[in-house]
Formats: structure tokens, sequence, C-alpha cells
């Protein structure tokens, strides 16, 4: 079901703590059972007929690490618990994951997409790098010690992004470590590899279009430069990511390239809409680490920017933030929002508040 409303904001949040939203995970609460987070919703309430996916858990998984971090504590340690045994219960005997399961259980699948292993594997390395509950961490790190060694056979360059960026978080935690060291340089320079292939005057990308979750990808080589210290993974990643801004930022706007249509290498228009929040989530965490490793103060502003896309900064001046369900809309459509409020969208909206709200605090 895709409905629509028009739901005005006078004019974007100003940035100070205050001035957040407060925090509700009401929405994150009604999505989330025993099992794990139901991935749709039909406006405001769980859509039990389309069961579970392992993106969505690790996504859960990421937010319950750093709500852990506030005032939510305990509340985001319950959660810890069920995302990461779904994860575990997800991930088969050889390592790999599967991604969907129904609301009675059933699957189909042997393994899941390239993409969603990356995810899991991100999410894993964060909670390994940054969680405080002893003895789930050490299951993280059961977990992610077995899906690890599939990562050099990615192909997918999303799945390399999300992998590099949960390897470098575990090598923080067990620093040094140059056998993931030098994993994380193979994943790079496969991801450089695919930048100098496709780079051409105008066109300053990894791949001939550009699709979704896109900042994903010059995040990754932040993530690798930090670990490694190789120049041309920070030259290439402010060189795609200026790139990027150059599409999708409009009249100092964001506008993510919309799913109705990507951009070509080709030529052509990308598509005004429909915008995700994913695209707007991975705008916000490239910011917050290009922020980490430069401490210039125009990477924040843009992280507030893309921040602000969620609460009414954007096409049409709508917020997709819903402050009575904590739970945020499924996307920004021509004729207004989708009031479907997903696993994926609200998580998104979470994980950037959440990033924001860390950023204030420095």
């Amino acid at each position: 079901m895709e409905t629509t409303i028009k739901r005005p904001v006078e004019k974007p949040l100003a940035f100070t703590d205050r001035q957040l939203p407060v925090l509700n995970f009401k929405h994150i609460g009604s999505l989330t059972d025993l099992t794990g987070i139901i991935q749709h919703a039909v406006f405001a309430m769980p859509n039990r007929k389309e069961g579970y996916c392992i993106d969505d858990n690790a996504r859960a998984l990421l937010f319950a690490v750093w709500a852990g971090k506030g005032s939510k504590k305990q509340e985001a340690s319950d959660y810890l618990s069920v995302y990461l045994s779904f994860i575990h219960y997800m991930q088969t005997d050889d390592g790999y994951f599967r991604n969907f399961i129904s609301y009675s259980k059933a699957t189909h699948e042997e393994r899941g997409s390239e993409d969603s292993y990356g995810r899991t594997l991100m999410a894993l390395g964060f909670m390994v790098n940054e969680c405080r509950v002893p003895l789930l961490t050490r299951t993280a790190i059961d977990i992610f010690t077995k899906a690890y060694p599939h990562a050099e056979k990615l192909v997918s360059i999303r799945g390399m992004a999300n992998s590099i960026i949960g390897i470098c978080q575990f090598i923080k935690f067990n620093y040094p470590d140059d056998l993931k060291r030098d994993k994380v340089i193979l994943l790079s320079d496969k991801m450089v590899s695919m930048y100098r292939a496709t780079k051409k005057e105008g066109w300053n990308w990894f791949e001939p279009v550009l699709t979704y979750d896109n900042a994903i990808l010059p995040l990754a080589l932040l993530n690798a430069y930090e670990v490694t210290q190789q120049e041309e993974y920070l030259d290439i990643a402010f060189e795609a990511m200026a790139f990027l801004e150059s599409k999708v930022f409009v009249n100092g706007i964001l506008r993510p390239i919309g799913n109705q249509g990507w951009l070509s290498i080709d030529g052509g228009a990308p598509a005004q809409f429909d915008q995700q929040g994913i695209d707007a989530m991975a705008m916000v965490l490239y910011y917050q680490q290009a922020y980490r490793l430069t401490r210039e103060d125009q990477y924040r502003e843009y992280m507030y920017k893309s921040y602000q896309w969620f609460l009414g900064a954007n096409d049409l001046a709508l917020s997709l933030y819903d402050p009575a369900t904590g739970g945020c809309a499924d996307g920004l459509h021509s004729t207004g929002i989708n009031l479907n409020q997903g696993a994926e969208s609200t998580l998104a909206y979470w994980i950037s508040h959440l990033v924001v709200a860390s950023t204030l605090e420095e």
C-alpha cells in the first residue's frame, strides 16, 4: 500500500541539542518482536505478511549499538540481543547469511545477496568495536569471524564497501591486525580499480550509473584510509564525493537520486522522486567520518543539511519523520510522502539522528 500525504514544515530545524526531536523509539518497538524487526509497515502498523530481512536487522543492530550509549541505554540493550540473535539464526553453516524469512519463520534461500552480507558485516564490526555488553560482543565476534573469510570473494561494490567499513571497525577493536588490514587493502584496491575504469571527464564515480545508497562507496574508502593511511583512498573518496554532491545538492538542499530512474554516465537527468531515507543516512555517515578525519566544519554543516532532509529540508518542504509515532515515511514522492513507516526508513532516520546528536556533543 502506497499512500501519500502532505505534512508541511515551516522551515528546517536549527541544530542544537535542544532543537533536535526528542528520542522516541516507539515505532521501532512496535516493529520489533522476539524474532527481530519486521521489515515493512502498513502506515504505522507492522506488516507481518512481509516478514523479516537481515538488511533491516543489521541496520537495527547498528541503531541499538549507538542508542545504547545514551539515555535509552537499557531499552537499546534489550533490542541488541533480539537483533543479534536474528543475525545468528540467519547465518548458515558456511558463514554466509540468509536474507529473508517469513513471519512463520519459513525461508527458501540458501544465502542472501552480497549487499546484505556486507551490511551485516558492517553492523557486526561496529558492535564489536563499540558495544559495551561483553557477552553479546563475544557473540558478535564469533559471527563476524565465521562470516569474514568470504569478503574477498565479493563482486558487488556495495557489498565490498559495507564489508570494508565493518572490517575497519573490527581492526580498531583488535588493533593492530595485519591480516584484516590486508583484506581492507584488497577490497579497497578493487574499488579503486572500478573507479579508474569508469572515470572519465565529467564522471568521477565507481560505476557508470548513480543508483542508491551512493555515499556508502566513498565512505568505505575514508574508513580504509583511516586504518591504512594510503592517501589514494582519501583522494578518491573526496573526489568521488564532490561529484556526488554536484548531482544531489540543489540550491543547498539534498535531493537524493530518485528510485524512479537512475543517473547514467551516458547523460540525461536523474529522477527527482522517489527519494529514499537510506540515501540521506549514507550522506550523514559519510560526513561524520569526513569530519572525524579532517575536523573541517564544512563536513559537519553538510551532515546537518543531509539530516534535515528527514525534517523538511527537501524538495517538497515536508517532514518524513513523524513525532507522533517515532517512525519515518518510506519515501518522498512527487505528490507527497509515503505514509507507510517501514523499518528501513525509520532506522535510517534514527541512525542519522544519533550520529548528529553525538556530533553536537563534541
